[in-house]
């Protein structure tokens, strides 16, 4: 599906970037450094709090810990910027509740369990949101296989459409661990009720 367009005459005027890095160590565990910043093309707050356009609203960092079975062993968070200075970065260690959570099981809901809503930082929180994923794409090729070895099950399979076990990507891509697609499988565009759709051939 191609983008909406955009309007020749838009201006910008606010832009958040999320970074992620994943750096590992000689104990075997990795550290997972993510960053959300916000910044307007104006001026905004007020009084003491007055900042120039291009200065960040939001700044925040969250450092994890993860092993190779994906559980968070440490976790914290900086505010180095927030709109209510003395306010917003008063949440102390409470990001250390991420601690003992594992990534690949109810991660998202068990962070908005300990740290939705006034428990934590609405940002720092939403920012939590990106980390299975960031780590997955860390690991692969070091914690997880990836490249077909004629053995191991690349991980990555049946975990996003395009690379469904019964598609293409798979059949061209993977071939061991291709299967057909299921012969009662509704298609897109499925065929009259007296013509049933062929299988794909392998």
């Amino acid at each position: 599906m191609p983008l909406p367009p955009a309007h020749p005459q838009r201006q910008l005027r606010h832009q958040r970037a999320i970074e992620v890095q994943a750096h590992a160590r000689p104990d075997g565990l990795w550290e997972i450094d993510a960053w959300v910043r916000d910044t307007k093309t104006r001026p905004t707050g007020q009084g003491d709090h007055r900042r120039p356009a291009g200065a960040p609203i939001h700044d925040l960092h969250l450092r994890i810990v993860v092993d190779t079975s994906f559980t968070i062993v440490a976790s914290g968070a900086e505010s180095r910027a927030t709109p209510y200075p003395g306010h917003c970065d008063r949440h102390g260690d409470r990001y250390a509740a991420l601690t003992g959570l594992n990534l690949l099981r109810g991660f998202k809901r068990a962070v908005r369990e300990r740290l939705g809503g006034v428990a934590g930082c609405t940002h720092l929180t939403e920012l939590a949101d990106v980390l299975p994923t960031a780590v997955v794409q860390a690991f692969a090729g070091d914690v997880l296989a990836v490249e077909p070895d004629g053995q191991t099950r690349p991980f990555q399979l049946d975990r996003c459409h395009a690379l469904a076990t019964d598609g293409e990507a798979v059949r061209l891509h993977y071939p061991r661990w291709y299967r057909q697609p299921h012969a009662n499988k509704v298609s897109d565009n499925p065929a009259p009720a007296d013509h049933a759709a062929a299988p794909l051939s392998s």
